[in-house]
């Protein structure tokens, strides 16, 4: 009796394991850790099913919430009547692994075109690898061009959380004339994860130390909640500044006791 069940066992496991693996595979697939192609700003490992799409649009309030009393604020319907910076972003999946794709902010009409490659994958390795490349442009890709390549460093705990590691070199990131400055790179190491508090609803933070180069002196931060409903994410977001590229996080926050409120919208076509 024994060695029958054993090999039952064995047969079992034998149709299971590569079906597990296969699903593990399949980047159409919802994962549920995972749910999003970013944090706030920050991108994750997820990756885009050949020839699926997503869009996304950021949402930044310039008004600081740490201006005036709060009545002040009121009255300011928490920023609402003062202005926007607005980003639109659109990706697509070349082949297995790979994502390209555009975005646009409206901070100084930055262009930005980036590319994104998955290396390893967390079921095979322990850890989710992915490289980011991009090139973006003050006044629609015209004027002082930002190279920046990320390394995405992730893992997922099941179904309730994702932690996200990601060293960041970006060039041409002082305002100032290269030749009148010494600091004319940045790197960056951002720190982000997004834990799930209920079957729909997530907790996202992102914070984004530079550790050598051009430094203003306010490392960039965000935190948000956020719902999934289908394919869509909405997130409602504080951050202490704009950024919503590579070259604009590592610009850094405006200031110390700067937080703007702000939203995310996201939708996949897959």
């Amino acid at each position: 009796m024994r060695p029958l069940l054993r090999s039952l066992a064995i047969a079992i496991l034998a149709v299971a394991l590569p079906a597990l693996a296969a699903a593990q595979d399949d980047d159409a697939a919802l994962k549920i850790a995972e749910p999003d192609f970013t944090l706030v700003s920050l991108p994750t490992s997820l990756r885009l099913p050949t020839f699926g799409s997503a869009f996304r649009i950021t949402h930044r309030f310039q008004r600081t919430l740490g201006e005036g009393d709060f009545g002040d604020l009121a009255g300011d319907l928490f920023g609402l009547d003062n202005g926007a910076t607005i980003g639109i972003e659109y990706r697509f999946g070349l082949f297995k692994n790979m994502q390209a794709g555009f975005h646009r902010s409206s901070r100084a009409k930055t262009f930005e075109f980036f590319g994104q490659y998955g290396l390893l994958r967390q079921a095979s390795h322990g850890l989710d690898l992915s490289v980011r490349a991009g090139v973006e442009g003050l006044d629609n890709f015209q004027e002082s061009r930002t190279p920046a390549i990320t390394a995405i460093v992730s893992r997922t705990f099941g179904e309730w959380g994702a932690f996200y590691v990601e060293p960041m070199w970006a060039n041409n990131t002082n305002p100032l004339p290269s030749a009148l400055v010494d600091d004319n790179d940045t790197v960056t190491v951002g720190l982000g994860t997004r834990l799930r508090v209920r079957p729909t609803v997530y907790i996202v933070a992102e914070f984004v130390p530079r550790v050598s180069g051009f430094d203003p002196g306010v490392h960039y931060g965000a935190f948000a909640i956020e719902k999934r409903a289908g394919g869509h994410a909405f997130q409602l977001n504080f951050s202490n500044g704009f950024a919503s590229t590579p070259g604009q996080i590592a610009r850094g926050g405006t200031g110390r006791s700067d937080w703007y409120l702000g939203f995310n919208i996201s939708r996949k076509f897959f």
